[in-house]
Formats: C-alpha cells, structure tokens, sequence
C-alpha cells in the first residue's frame, strides 16, 4: 500500500494537469471561435494553444497512469486519458489538414469528455 502523502500528491497532479487541460480546451473553443469573426492572427494562438494543451493532457495521462499504480486506484481514468490522446491527436491533425467536418464535432466532444472528466477529479478522487 502507498502512503497517503504519495497518494495525495498523485490526486494533486491529476487534478491540476486535468484542469489546465480543460482551460485550454475551453481556451481552444474561444480562440476558434474569434478566428471566424474575422481575427485571422488568433489562427496562430488558437495552433501554439493546441500544442501546449495536448502536452498537458500528456501529463495528466501519466498522473492517471500513476494514480492507477503506483496509486492503486481505478484503472479507468488511465483509459480514458488515453483516449482523450487519441482523440485530439486525430484532433490536431483534422485542424491541420482543415477537415472543419471532423474537426468542429471532435472539439466538442473532446470539450465534453475533458470537462466530465476534470469534475471527477474534484469530486471523486479522494486524496487519503
């Protein structure tokens, strides 16, 4: 068994890369977004924010790798950050190749599953 301090500090590291994450996912959103009102140069924020946004999600992913073990906790949210990195992966690229079909709808769901995820973090995980 791990130590709670051990513990705490993995629960920590989720919590904090999930919610970075998700702010800049939500960031994503709303750099998208000043980009179709006209603001041709937020197209190059809205690229550099994805680069930081899905490094960070590399971070959470091993957070919940090593709340899963070491931690021994649910092995689910390793799961589930590795799909969030396959989903943006194909993301990132849907936004490079300007396939705005995929791309639109992926950003969506991406949104959804970051923010769901990010709240069970708070809400669930406990750090003892």
């Amino acid at each position: 068994m791990t130590s709670s301090t051990t513990t705490s500090w993995i629960v920590w590291s989720l919590r904090v890369t999930a919610t970075v994450h998700l702010a800049g996912v939500l960031g994503q959103a709303a750099l998208a977004g000043l980009f179709l009102t006209g603001d041709v140069d937020l197209l190059t924020w809205h690229r550099n924010n994805a680069g930081f946004t899905h490094s960070v999600l590399y971070l959470q992913l091993v957070a919940a790798i090593l709340l899963w073990r070491p931690g021994r906790g649910p092995l689910w949210p390793a799961l589930a950050g590795l799909g969030l990195v396959v989903a943006e992966t194909v993301q990132v690229a849907a936004g490079q190749d300007r396939v705005i079909a995929l791309h639109f709808p992926l950003g969506m769901a991406i949104f959804g599953m970051s923010a769901v995820f990010t709240a069970w973090t708070w809400r669930r995980v406990s750090t003892s």
